[in-house]
């Protein structure tokens, strides 16, 4: 089974270094988390600068909000991104929730899952070389992975998981072990009702932080901070992993549900967890 790092937001700057460790340890791809009203960096931008100072790891989004951007430009964007790094990216999508990023972008959320299944239609079509249509001519360039990049798609109510069958290639789960099996088994159970070959790829997420005191007390006010909007923050702290053991268990218990990856999301800047991850493991 695979192990990934999802890279922290609060200190842009410091990913390039988190990147490099990541890419010469045992790990097989770098997450990062899309909001647009927040102080993060904008995903598809920071990953092809990481991209670009790595040559073997893949670079995923962790969700992207696909809703809040415009369909076509967003295909070439990943299009681009996924030719340039040689099929490297895993386009991770989701509606988001947040009101705010809705009010900003001028996308109503109520239309958001509505708008994800359209955008999807135009991807893929854009993505093997068709016109847009309209008379608008193909939009290029065609991505390194024939079809488009990878994509997951996240989410946890039935209508989300469904995309995975009818549009993905495999589903992430931000979940605990103790939850996260029924969510495989659902979209397992709607990819053999779309009668999709194989099966789909399932990937894990699990919070961590890995390091002294002020690691995980700083990895903690940033889950909170993040989190505040659900009104359930202090339950998401409370499932932080902090020991390495915790870490085995976890990435043990994921492997167990039949998981192909889990990534290992860090809320800590201290690019040393990388290092304190890789020992774990």
């Amino acid at each position: 089974m695979n192990v990934g790092i999802g890279l922290p937001i609060g200190d842009p700057a410091a990913l390039l270094s988190w990147a490099r460790r990541a890419e010469a340890g045992p790990f097989s791809t770098l997450g990062l988390l899309d909001r647009l009203v927040y102080d993060n960096p904008e995903p598809l931008v920071a990953l092809a600068v990481l991209a670009g100072a790595t040559s073997r790891i893949r670079v995923q989004t962790e969700v992207l909000l696909a809703p809040l951007r415009d369909t076509a430009l967003l295909a070439k964007q990943a299009a681009t991104l996924d030719r340039m790094t040689g099929g490297r990216l895993v386009l991770g999508l989701g509606v988001g929730g947040r009101d705010d990023d809705h009010q900003v972008a001028g996308v109503p959320l109520t239309t958001r899952g509505r708008r994800l299944d359209g955008q999807m239609e135009v991807m893929r079509r854009l993505w093997s070389g068709q016109a847009h249509g309209d008379g608008a001519g193909p939009i290029g360039p065609l991505p390194a992975r024939p079809g488009g990049p990878e994509i997951l798609f996240g989410g946890f109510r039935p209508a989300a998981i469904e995309r995975v069958a009818r549009w993905g290639d495999g589903f992430l789960a931000a979940a605990p072990p103790t939850w996260a099996g029924g969510l495989f088994d659902t979209a397992r159970a709607f990819w053999r009702e779309y009668g999709r070959d194989g099966e789909p790829r399932l990937v894990a997420q699990v919070n961590v932080a890995l390091g002294p005191d002020h690691v995980v007390d700083e990895a903690r006010a940033a889950m909170h901070a993040y989190y505040a909007f659900t009104g359930r923050a202090d339950h998401m702290v409370a499932g932080l992993l902090t020991t390495p053991g915790g870490v085995r268990e976890a990435v043990t218990a994921f492997a167990g549900l039949g998981a192909d990856e889990v990534m290992l999301y860090c809320y800590g800047t201290d690019p040393d967890q990388v290092d304190r991850l890789a020992d774990a493991l």
